[in-house]
C-alpha cells in the first residue's frame, strides 16, 4: 500500500467512530424531543377533558404522583433523581402551559371547539404514562449526549428543526412550551 492509503485508512478508523457516535446521540436527541412532543400533543385531550368536567389545570397529587413513579422508573435505569425529578415537573409545566392557553382561548370564545368526549382517567392518563416510560428508557439512552457541553445548543436545535419540519401540526404555542418541556434535559456528568 501506497502512503495515501494508509493515511486515509488511518483518518478513515479514527474519525468514523466518532462520526457514527455523533450520529447515534444526535437521534437520541431527536427521540428525546419527538417523545416530549408527543406528551404536548395529548395536552389538547387534557384540556377538552377538563373543560368537560370543569376540572382545574392544576392537580398537585397526579403530579406528584408521575414525578415520584418516573423517579424510581429513573433510578432503576441508573439515572439521578434529581435530573428525572427535573426533568419531568418540566414536561408538566409544558404541559399546563398549552392548557391554561387553549382554556383561556376557549373562554374567550365561550365554547370549545366540536370534539369528542374525553376519557382523562382511564384513557388519556394510560397515553401519559406509556409516553412517560419511553421518555425515561431515553433519558437513559440520551444520558452522554445530555451531559455534554454542547446539550443546550443540541437541543435547542432539535427542538427547532422538529417544530419546522411540523408546523402544521405544531403551534407557536406547543414550540414554546416544547422548549419549556426539555429546558431540564441537559445534565451534569461527574468529572473523573
Amino acid at each position: 500500500m501506497n502512503e495515501q492509503k494508509i493515511i486515509f485508512l488511518v483518518m478513515l478508523s479514527i474519525y468514523t467512530p466518532t462520526s457514527a457516535f455523533a450520529q447515534v446521540e444526535s437521534q437520541h436527541l431527536r427521540e428525546l424531543v419527538e417523545l416530549s412532543a408527543r406528551r404536548l400533543v395529548i395536552a389538547d385531550q387534557v384540556a377538552f377533558a377538563k373543560w368537560d368536567n370543569g376540572m382545574p389545570v392544576e392537580d398537585a397529587s397526579r403530579e406528584d404522583h408521575i414525578i415520584s413513579r418516573a423517579t424510581k422508573a429513573g433510578q432503576s435505569r441508573g439515572l439521578d433523581p434529581t435530573s428525572v425529578s427535573n426533568f419531568f415537573r418540566a414536561q408538566i409545566e409544558a404541559n399546563k402551559l398549552v392548557q391554561y392557553s387553549l382554556l383561556a382561548d376557549w373562554r374567550r370564545e365561550g365554547r370549545a371547539p366540536d370534539h369528542s368526549p374525553v376519557d382523562l382517567p382511564n384513557t388519556i392518563r394510560a397515553k401519559l404514562d406509556d409516553v412517560d416510560k419511553e421518555l425515561i428508557a431515553e433519558l437513559a439512552e440520551s444520558r452522554v449526549v445530555r451531559g455534554s457541553a454542547s446539550c443546550p445548543t443540541d437541543i435547542a436545535r432539535a427542538v427547532r428543526k422538529y417544530t419546522l419540519a411540523h408546523t402544521k401540526q405544531f403551534s407557536p404555542l406547543k414550540a414554546i412550551a416544547l422548549d419549556r418541556a426539555l429546558a431540564a434535559a441537559c445534565i451534569d456528568l461527574p468529572r473523573e
